[in-house]
């Protein structure tokens, strides 16, 4: 099996890099950080660029392509996440004219998840929900949290008046939530290929004792080890992309094992960026805490890095979850 991107889907990250990287930046996301500037490159430039409802039924488009779309999104720390969208696209099959409003935009959506903040709840008007097996869509009064990543829209969501879209969801809501992992990981991907980058560079140019840090074996540990890891989570995030579509029963699996990839991926790279640069990588103006910031957020989002290692387990042994 060729477990690899081809062309198209090389052709489509390189365009999805090109608009995301002119929106959207860690500038962008220090911005929001510092005086609460709207997040880039924003909900109505990623529904008319089209990346963010690629997996809407009518589109045609797949969540592969969507993943290929979310790692670029995640070198950029780009907001809001795509993983909203590609969950409300699965959670609205059957239902055409909320499809089309996610489509156009005049619906902007959120999921709400027991126990935690709302991903993408700030700047929402219509969100998603599971009770008692329902899925319920309706409005909600969002309230901000102090942001630690402040691109990825944080709010505790107090639901209104909703509408019962379908009365036994939970099969449903589960594949939306491991589609929802797969994007997730794709972003946390892109972040962590992103800090790699950064810090080979740095160790390239920064000297010490007359040569460049990149020379002395413990440096060059630390980011070969980054890179296995970088690398074997992009393996996991293109077979979880893949088993959507593709292999269903793979999903569940898959998607677990990407998503606590990501977790651990990620903020090994980010803690690894600031390690190797050293006094400057702690400070407010360097990049590197934009990232770390996100790995500390992601870790959480669609349940921790414990919990999916203890669901990769669990279905490795053939136990049901």
């Amino acid at each position: 099996m060729n477990f690899d991107l081809d062309q198209e889907h090389r052709e489509l990250a390189g365009a999805a890099g090109e608009f995301l990287s002119a929106s959207a930046s860690p500038a962008a996301a220090r911005a929001a950080l510092e005086d609460g500037a709207a997040l880039r490159p924003g909900r109505a430039e990623l529904v008319k660029s089209g990346y963010a409802t690629i997996t809407v039924p009518a589109s045609g488009g797949t969540v592969l392509q969507q993943a290929v779309v979310a790692e670029q999104a995640g070198r950029v720390l780009a907001g809001p996440s795509l993983v909203s969208f590609a969950r409300a696209a699965v959670l609205l099959d059957g239902d055409p004219d909320r499809l089309a409003g996610l489509a156009d935009g005049s619906l902007a959506v959120a999921v709400v998840d027991d126990g935690g903040p709302v991903l993408d709840a700030i700047g929402a008007d219509t969100f998603l929900a599971l009770r008692d097996r329902a899925l319920v869509c309706g409005p909600g009064t969002v309230t901000a949290r102090e942001p630690i990543d402040p691109t990825r829209g944080l709010g505790d969501v107090a639901l209104g008046a909703t509408t019962v879209l379908a009365r036994d969801a939970a099969e449903r809501w589960r594949r939306a939530e491991r589609v929802g992992r797969a994007i997730l990981a794709a972003e946390g991907l892109g972040a962590a290929a992103r800090l790699l980058e950064l810090s080979v560079e740095y160790a390239k140019q920064r000297h010490a004792f007359g040569r460049a840090i990149g020379s002395y074996q413990a440096v060059k540990h630390l980011l070969v080890d980054v890179y296995v890891e970088v690398e074997q989570l992009r393996s996991l995030v293109w077979w979880a992309a893949w088993a959507a579509g593709r292999a269903p029963g793979e999903l569940p699996l898959a998607a677990a094992a990407a998503k606590a990839a990501a977790a651990t991926t990620l903020e090994l790279a980010a803690e690894t960026a600031i390690q190797v640069h050293g006094g400057i990588g702690f400070t407010w103006e360097h990049d590197a805490h934009l990232y770390w910031r996100r790995a500390k957020v992601d870790r959480f989002l669609l349940g921790d890095d414990v919990a999916a290692f203890d669901e990769v387990a669990r279905l490795a042994m053939g136990q049901v979850t």
